[in-house]
């Protein structure tokens, strides 16, 4: 047995400790573990929580997938990763590797699913691992309803311990293939079975807007219509598709991040305050957020939603291709790489507060942030005596990445000055006053799995209304129908095209660049 169930993994500057709940014994099953998730990401999180100390002794790694290649093989391949990316502890590694394996797979097979059945086995019997079995499908999403079939219908699914089963987005590509998807895993697999992962919810920013809005009485009084004229929320990314042509052509910008990441984030953002701050309370309340989101009008749609794909310009000084240019993208695509949106929330708290929803490839920097703009003081008592007639708003900032921080602005006098106001932010640094081990979005993610605490993921009935809300747009844009905004271009290394700019200017407000 594991000797301890919870590790101090760090403390503030007053000391207080700060303890992190250690998994049980499991195996691990990565389907697509040859793909490029596996290798960045998964394989480097899960090296990095068994270097921390959070990973069960009993507990150990199968990749699986379609590439013929050995257990060495394997290892040598995820080690050169790793030592490409980040510093390597050769001790380390080599405690790793011991619980690494690999097994080809056919997906269609039922043979390769016994011949892993076999050998999963065996390696539990060795491991100790009673059984329990966290399956995870990091493969293209048009083989997750087959796998899960073959998994069910080999046993892999039932191991005599608890089975969990990891999907990764997309979950469909509009209502009904998520549906259809959904039906296939709900036969086998209980809700409280399925991890629909959503790796932003993972990070720390991300989880802190929880805490800063419910654990600080100076903040949710104010969290309502009566003192917050709109909230931003901007998803901005500097690099292209990344070879990924195949899917990015077949999903485009509102697939791929909106339907997910920024729903996902606007939920957190608006949800009521749960009674207790466990995993089904909260939840029930990202969900309510999801049901009270107002439909866009599809007659004026363009009133409500930009799309943009990048051309040709220049990233960090270099010249970038455009969208078109990109290996395997049509030459006359029109999937959108960009796309602004404004929304509404149709409850007692958020009503006529507008969110404005931002998302592209490359764009001027990488930033993703949660921009909440208070309202401008009723009465401006200064106006006679002031030079500058307009004061700006106050603003609280929360970056999510890829530097975490709260920022949060407001008025003082210049020093000196008889009446100068100027602008100042309080400035704090998420790693500020702390020291240990931070997790990174993908470790938090999969050490709540193995732990079994599902509040970072997405329940079924989420997952829907996000795409119920999408779909209808989505069918317009597909069949290229004359309500849907056209597709608008814009240079590389900008903030996207200049009709997202009018989106927002025409209500009096401004997008936050940095």
């Amino acid at each position: 047995m594991d000797d301890k169930r919870s590790i101090r993994i760090g403390e503030d500057i007053t000391g207080l400790p700060c303890v992190e709940p250690l998994p049980g014994a499991c195996a691990m099953i990565i389907f697509g573990a040859s793909g490029n998730l596996t290798r960045t990401k998964l394989v480097p999180a899960l090296y990095r929580l068994s270097r921390y100390g959070l990973l069960s002794e009993r507990f150990f790694i199968i990749g699986a997938s379609r590439t013929d290649m050995d257990h060495v093989y394997f290892r040598n391949a995820m080690k050169k990763n790793l030592m490409d990316r980040y510093d390597l502890d050769e001790k380390g590694w080599a405690g790793f590797e011991e619980r690494l394996f690999y097994i080809p797979i056919d997906y269609s097979d039922s043979r390769s699913y016994r011949g892993l059945k076999r050998f999963l086995e065996e390696k539990e019997r060795e491991f100790g691992t009673e059984g329990n079995r966290l399956i995870y499908l990091a493969t293209p999403p048009g083989v997750y309803g087959q796998i899960v079939e073959k998994v069910a219908d080999s046993n892999i699914s039932q191991g005599g311990g608890w089975t969990r089963v990891v999907i990764e987005k997309p979950y469909g590509r509009d209502l009904e293939s998520a549906r259809v998807l959904d039906d296939t895993v709900h036969r086998h697999f209980n809700e409280d079975q399925i991890y629909r992962i959503d790796h932003y919810l993972g990070k720390e920013t991300v989880q802190n807007i929880v805490m800063l809005r419910f654990a600080n009485s100076i903040f949710e009084p104010l969290w309502d219509r009566k003192y917050i004229d709109h909230v931003q929320i901007t998803v901005a990314e500097t690099i292209g598709i990344e070879n990924r042509a195949g899917y990015y052509e077949q999903a485009g910008i509102l697939r791929d991040m909106f339907q997910n990441h920024l729903l996902q984030i606007l939920s957190l953002i608006a949800m009521e305050p749960p009674s207790v701050f466990e995993s089904e309370p909260v939840r029930d309340e990202r969900v309510k957020v999801l049901r009270a989101l107002r439909p866009l009008p599809l007659d004026s749609l363009s009133e409500h939603l930009v799309l943009g794909q990048y051309e040709q310009g220049r990233i960090d000084g270099k010249e970038v291709k455009g969208y078109r240019d990109e290996q395997g993208v049509s030459p006359d695509s029109t999937t959108p790489t960009f796309a602004a949106m404004k929304v509404y929330i149709d409850n007692w708290r958020w009503n006529g507060v507008p969110f404005y929803l931002r998302s592209g490839k490359r764009m001027a920097v990488r930033s993703t942030e949660v921009s909440i703009q208070f309202k401008q003081v009723p009465h401006l008592m200064f106006e006679k005596t002031l030079e500058e007639k307009h004061i700006g708003p106050n603003v609280l900032v929360l970056k999510i990445q890829p530097d975490e921080r709260v920022l949060l602005t407001f008025h003082t006098k210049i020093p000196g000055s008889r009446i100068c106001l100027r602008n100042v932010v309080m400035d704090f640094s998420y790693r500020e006053g702390y020291r240990g081990v931070v997790l990174d979005a993908y470790e938090r993610v999969l050490l709540d799995a193995m732990l079994g605490d599902d509040m970072l993921f997405v329940r079924s009935d989420g997952m829907e209304l996000s795409w119920s809300f999408l779909s209808p747009v989505l069918e317009l844009i597909d069949r290229r129908d004359g309500r849907a905004p056209e597709v608008e271009p814009y240079r590389a290394g900008t903030w996207g095209p200049e009709r997202a700019n009018r989106l927002i200017q025409k209500d009096g407000r401004w997008w936050r660049n940095y």
